[in-house]
């Protein structure tokens, strides 16, 4: 549930770095006390509150942290559209884009450039699909391997455009049927990160929490160090919004 509401003291709005960003209230049936955030892309401030929370005071709660949020806002990194000569991410390395208008429509990578054709005007959408057709075939390589490892059948695999998390799995529900969704923008990020996310999901499919036994079977099934990949997504985790709307 989603209130837009305005306060006799403050606007559902605050202005961070001389833009006017909405402040998003969120109530949620579990929540013991205020959280506050920033979206990833800065594109609006959100508020988890309990049911009995106020909406003016959790908006007062907001203004009352714009120091806070402000500087949280300057670090993010700036939008860019993805144009010709312009970088992209993919697995953890820059390319290029290399842009001529004859060339086919569909990308092809090309020795660190990532070479397309067709109209200029599209160039960010034919980009973002390849990258998306590239995320999902790895998201299912990536699935059935882990799978294997925990000796589980794979399950389905889809993507996410969440603007929090980067991965999700669901029980499946009255279908019986568990899937596995994985954000498509971790396709820009070095292999070992990505395959942590998956690794997490898939170790969900056992233990539905973070238990000990949880981090036993992950940390068995997953070859690398958790705690670096964890660090890279802290650290790196927000560029990844940069490039793509």
């Amino acid at each position: 549930m989603i209130d837009w509401l305005k306060s006799a003291a403050f606007d559902p709005e605050i202005e961070l770095g001389g833009v006017k960003v909405p402040i998003i209230l969120r109530r949620h049936k579990t929540a013991r006390r205020l959280t506050l955030r920033l979206a990833p892309d800065g594109s609006e401030v959100r508020i988890t509150l309990p049911g009995w929370a106020r909406s003016d005071e959790a908006i007062a709660f907001a203004h009352a942290r714009r120091d806070w949020l402000a500087q949280q806002h300057a670090r993010l990194p700036r939008r860019a559209a993805p144009g010709p000569g312009s970088i992209v991410l993919f697995r953890g390395e820059p390319l290029r884009i290399d842009w001529q208008e004859r060339a086919a429509r569909r990308p092809a990578l090309n020795e660190g450039t990532l070479r397309l054709g067709g109209p200029k005007a599209g160039l960010e959408g034919r980009i973002k699909r390849w990258l998306e057709r590239e995320a999902l075939r790895l998201y299912e390589t990536d699935l059935a391997e882990y799978s294997a490892a925990a000796a589980l059948a794979p399950v389905p695999v889809a993507l996410s455009r969440a603007q929090r998390r980067w991965g999700s799995c669901s029980d499946g529900g009255r279908s019986g049927q568990a899937r596995i969704r994985i954000n498509w923008r971790l396709i820009q990020a070095p292999d070992y990160v990505r395959r942590s996310v998956v690794a997490h999901e898939v170790a969900h499919l056992v233990h539905f929490d973070h238990s000990p036994a949880f981090h036993a079977l992950l940390g068995s099934i997953y070859e690398g160090e958790i705690s670096a990949a964890d660090r890279w997504l802290k650290d790196h985790g927000r560029s990844l919004y940069a490039s793509f709307g």
